[in-house]
């Protein structure tokens, strides 16, 4: 028997002088409108244009129906949202509002070129993870994977936002330098168990100015905490210092990176400059920051340094799978 649907409206007693009507007219409805917030943002910053500047797309223009920065702005927005996995969105693709926030002109995707795709405005899983697996020296000649980024650009763009924040040039800032555990769920790539997390997880190395992330590294587990700070603190120093030459800098961190390499690093720039950078750190315990030291920040730059943070060097590059006690002591 077929059931009898009422498609105009339901009418409720009336309260007071007020009419109550049930409508299904509502169209499309979210529960999630911060997110419109987050578009609000990239177009005052611009930092997802800058981003996928830093990505070189070859694939045939006119066979595509995303481009590069829809693609990132659907990645960085969805980590933003909480949405972490990929395969999230195989179901987000149906939402219009993450259409609509990625830039998407038809957001309910009915103008898609095949059919079985119409009706999902956003790309799919297996597309949006190219930009992330694909090696960096991939082609044109390569069949599926054609976008690449430049890994090196790619690093630089976190500190240029934080520049970006402060019209004038700042006379000092606090670096706090930590390791933080990112606990695994399942059998990835580089699974190690960490003794002072209690379980298995990955190790990355962040680097904050305040609420700006500097650096985002995601590492394995397996190695000392301060394992590649050196690197990462003379390119970001370096990066500081070309747009504030006179900026004085404390870096801030526990005695995990109390490192010979480290301190003669920061010892190299002080001498340079003196008086431009010293170092503070206990020798065992946790230093509690208190206070930005660099202003506030937003949901997008910080779902973009956790893209970063998840992003390999290439699809080919396995994790350092060497002994703990070869890894101590690197920087």
């Amino acid at each position: 028997m077929q059931t009898e649907c009422n498609a105009a409206y339901l009418d409720f007693p009336m309260v007071g002088r007020r009419e109550i009507l049930a409508d299904f007219d509502g169209g499309d409805i979210t529960s999630d409108g911060g997110a419109l917030l987050l578009r609000q943002v990239e177009q005052i910053t611009g930092i997802l244009r800058q981003f996928a500047d830093r990505f070189t797309d070859h694939r045939d223009s006119e066979l595509i129906e995303h481009t590069v920065e829809e693609l990132l702005a659907q990645r960085v927005y969805g980590l933003a949202l909480g949405d972490e996995d990929l395969h999230d969105h195989d179901d987000l693709r149906r939402d219009p509002r993450l259409a609509a926030v990625v830039g998407e002109l038809d957001p309910t995707g009915q103008s898609r070129m095949r059919t079985r795709d119409r009706g999902k405005a956003p790309a799919g899983k297996s597309t949006l993870n190219r930009p992330e697996l694909t090696p960096t020296a991939a082609g044109r000649a390569d069949r599926d994977k054609k976008i690449t980024r430049r890994v090196h650009d790619v690093e630089d763009l976190l500190v240029r936002p934080s520049l970006q924040a402060h019209p004038r040039p700042l006379e000092h800032i606090v670096l706090d330098l930590d390791a933080t555990d990112d606990p695994n769920h399942g059998h990835q790539l580089g699974r190690f168990f960490h003794g002072y997390s209690k379980g298995y997880c990955d190790l990355p190395l962040d680097i904050f100015c305040g609420d700006h992330p500097l650096c985002a590294k995601l590492r394995p587990a397996d190695i000392d905490a301060s394992a590649g700070t050196v690197k990462h603190l003379q390119r970001i120093v370096a990066q500081l210092r070309q747009a504030w030459p006179e900026l004085k800098i404390t870096l801030r961190a526990d005695s995990d990176f109390c490192r010979e390499a480290i301190m003669a690093c920061t010892d190299l720039i002080h001498h340079a400059r003196p008086g431009g950078m010293q170092a503070v750190g206990p020798l065992s315990g946790r230093i509690v920051v208190r206070g930005p030291s660099c202003g506030g920040a937003d949901g997008l730059r910080r779902g973009l340094a956790r893209w970063v943070d998840h992003a390999p060097t290439s699809s080919t590059e396995a994790p350092d799978r060497r002994p703990t006690d070869r890894a101590r002591n690197r920087a």
